[in-house]
């Protein structure tokens, strides 16, 4: 991990084990993330960049000592760097409004949290969320149709249409599309920043990962082999004489099946309430991770950003097991 030492709490943090820091009148108390004060709020700021730290540390500075109990720094093998301050008070939204968000993620922590370091259960959105695109989009831009499917895929998006409607109307525009298309795209499927070593993280503590889709079972059955996930689910396209019928089969898989995944898969696999977390960026999502004890939203909708529990704005998926305790 990159040296933290830019900053002399950082340093202090990171490189000297004495108990205490002070520095302008500040006193700060170390504390181990697994033996948090009690009674107290958390904010956990997540970062990139060693750069970050002028701005965490005015931030900071800006808050009353008697405000601070304890500060911790928070390790993982993600590459991002973490600390968690313990507070009697939050810093006003004003102040947390007023920090530079490009530069670090704050995450004020108002419920307990998984844990990391115990078997759980993920399941994650597919399209915006495990990988870059959405792949009807890709498909429909392949077929020459990409206009009017981007139009109902976006109304679905923001909750404005129902799922399985707008995905019928969708699948219907790729009538007639050579099947290829499919292969082409699988082979090409851009996955989102961040993912493997999320997922190599939790796989690491004996976590089950799982894809819920509302897209197709060509796109998850690839990411399963790639990935090594424990379960996928999507929607089946009709494909006859090698082109794309503009139908689906079987059950469609809409949000209330999502949110279903969790639960079904929660129970086959023995995973304790309070382990099932669900990560994904659209309002067809808020099912799935309500159902979840944890639920994340990732570079989300409105409508799903005021249901979940937390909401990744803008770094990158390797966030996620920093929203989680040892």
């Amino acid at each position: 991990m990159e040296s933290l030492n830019q900053d002399a709490l950082f340093l202090w943090l990171v490189s000297d084990h004495s108990p205490r820091f002070e520095r302008q009148g500040q006193v700060f108390e170390r504390y181990q993330e697994s033996a948090t004060p009690a009674g107290v709020s958390r904010l956990r700021i997540i970062y990139q960049d060693t750069l970050a730290q002028a701005a965490i540390s005015a931030l900071i500075a800006a808050l009353p000592s008697s405000d601070v109990i304890g500060i911790a720094h928070i390790e993982r093998q993600v590459g991002l760097h973490c600390i968690e301050l313990a507070l009697v008070n939050m810093p006003s939204q004003a102040q947390l409004a007023a920090f530079p968000q490009s530069l670090a993620e704050l995450h004020v922590l108002h419920v307990d949290l998984p844990r990391l370091n115990h078997p759980g259960l993920l399941v994650m959105d597919m399209d915006s969320t495990a990988i870059q695109i959405e792949c009807i989009d890709e498909l429909a831009a392949m077929a020459g149709v990409g206009e009017r499917v981007a139009a109902i895929t976006e109304r679905a998006m923001q909750g404005e249409l129902d799922f399985e409607q707008s995905l019928r109307q969708r699948v219907a525009q790729l009538k007639g599309a050579d099947a290829s298309i499919i292969t082409t795209l699988c082979d090409n499927l851009p996955l989102m920043p961040g993912l493997e070593p999320m997922l190599l993280e939790l796989k690491s503590h004996g976590w089950r990962l799982v894809v819920a889709s509302g897209g197709f079972t060509p796109f998850v059955g690839h990411l399963k082999q790639l990935l090594s996930l424990d379960a996928a689910f999507a929607n089946e396209l009709v494909i006859t004489d090698g082109k794309l019928a503009g139908e689906v089969t079987g059950k469609v898989v809409d949000a209330q099946f999502k949110a279903d995944v969790v639960k079904r898969c929660s129970e086959q696999w023995d995973i304790p309430k309070g382990q099932r977390v669900a990560i994904g960026d659209g309002a067809n999502d808020i099912p799935m991770v309500m159902a979840a004890d944890f639920g994340i939203a990732f570079h989300a909708k409105p409508k799903l950003v005021a249901a979940a529990d937390a909401n990744i704005r803008h770094l990158d998926l390797r966030v996620l097991p920093y929203l989680l305790q040892i």
